[in-house]
């Protein structure tokens, strides 16, 4: 038997205006075809089919509407885009192969040789890798400032600068910059601001909504959530990500549609997650507070870290992932932190964060490895530092590995 045609065009399409940031994880961006699926299908498709060669010339040509190489055009992608911008509150998202894809994207895009960027020195080792070695060879150069000197990043700032960016809260020490304040020096120049939303992601902090031009993410952490898959992706104005889908479509740092999915099914309980991330990471980092083979947490929901105050004013909680330094009762800093972590023994021992499972990680050998001694002392980063990603086992459980740790101190 035939099937009946019936005309819905619309009643199959969510438009976002309006709804919450927890409805927008769920529905928003999702493209269905002709058959009406429920759940976001995949397009594990290199390239589209046309009716005839003009279709083809015009749909190549920008003339009409269409999908043309998954390079650059793809549904299950653009679903993805679609979801994560409406949750960021900006106009237009490009996903890319990982996150650090989509900081060379947003510079290379952007900025050109001769002009000048800001960066927090508080930032992923790998970024400050791609920053000094590699974009310094397109005759980009960059100045690193401490994050939490606004004094310091106007100091920075040159006629040719162009472009600021940022992690709030920074890997691994969970320093807070003030997004508006940063801003507004911003805007007295002409940098754009970017900040690395990561940590929190859209559930706990938007950064457009505090002045920020830009956000952006590795997609591989908490907005997939279970250390599934690979990604990144850049938030921002329309004009600002039409130049990044250029660079993208013609380097080819793109998302594979099957991340994609895994992304945007990741989102659709991302809010769930980072307030039970938040809640298992705040208890922790008191808990660690009371260890007396613990110097110092770094967290910024404690009340005594020096930026709870302005955590608590631009976020809604304070993410999952926390770091503390282990006392050394012989003086080897390192060798103290690396008993802590080997005596762990659920834990995960991986430098990747944002999942389910709890993670720890010795960030100055790690995560942060490739920088110099000297700019990891910068950035505050000792060898007795240790990281912890919270996930979502019992928070007992975590407790009593993490004692293990301690007790072999």
């Amino acid at each position: 038997m035939a099937k009946k045609e019936f005309d819905r065009p619309e009643r199959l399409q969510f438009t976002d205006a309006g709804y919450a940031t927890d409805t927008l994880a769920v529905r928003a961006g999702q493209h269905r075809s002709e058959e009406g699926e429920h759940s976001d299908a995949i397009y594990p498709t290199s390239s589209f089919v046309y009716t005839s060669a003009a279709e083809a010339a015009a749909t190549f040509g920008g003339d009409i509407e269409g999908n043309i190489y998954s390079r650059f055009t793809n549904p299950t992608v653009q679903a993805f885009e679609r979801r994560i911008a409406s949750m960021e509150g900006g106009e237009r998202a490009i996903a890319t192969s990982s996150g650090m894809a989509a900081i060379l994207s947003l510079v290379l895009s952007l900025m050109k040789h001769g002009e000048h960027l800001v960066c927090s020195r508080s930032v992923f080792g790998s970024t400050v890798s791609l920053f000094d070695k590699y974009i310094s060879r397109a005759g980009i150069e960059t100045t690193f400032v401490d994050p939490n000197d606004l004094d310091a990043w106007r100091a920075a700032v040159r006629p040719e600068t162009r472009m600021f960016f940022m992690e709030t809260p920074s890997n691994p020490l969970a320093e807070v910059t003030d997004i508006r304040a940063v801003s507004e020096i911003a805007k007295e120049s002409t940098a754009k601001l970017v900040v690395d939303n990561c940590f929190l992601t859209p559930a706990l902090q938007k950064p457009l909504l505090l002045g920020a031009d830009i956000v952006m993410h590795s997609a591989t952490k908490y907005l997939d959530g279970q250390g599934r898959a690979i990604g990144g992706v850049v938030v921002g104005c329309d004009a600002d990500m039409e130049e990044v889908f250029g660079f993208v479509r013609t380097a080819g740092t793109c998302l594979s549609p099957f991340n994609a999915w895994v992304f945007q099914k990741g989102l659709e309980t991302m809010p769930l997650r980072m307030r039970a991330h938040s809640a298992a990471a705040l208890e922790l980092a008191q808990w660690l507070e009371q260890q007396p083979q613990v110097e110092r947490v770094y967290y910024s929901g404690l009340d005594s870290h020096p930026q709870h105050e302005l955590a608590t004013s631009q976020q809604s909680a304070f993410g999952g992932v926390l770091s503390f330094e282990a006392k050394a009762s012989d003086g080897d800093l390192r060798a103290a932190a690396w008993r802590l972590i080997d005596a762990t023994q659920m834990i995960s021992i991986t430098g990747n964060l944002g999942d389910v499972k709890t993670t720890i990680t010795h960030p100055a050998t790690t995560t942060h490895g490739r920088m110099s001694a000297e700019a990891r002392a910068a950035a505050g980063i000792r060898d007795n530092l240790v990281r912890v990603s919270v996930g979502l086992e019992d928070l007992d459980d975590i407790k009593a590995d993490l004692q293990l740790g301690l007790n072999a101190l």
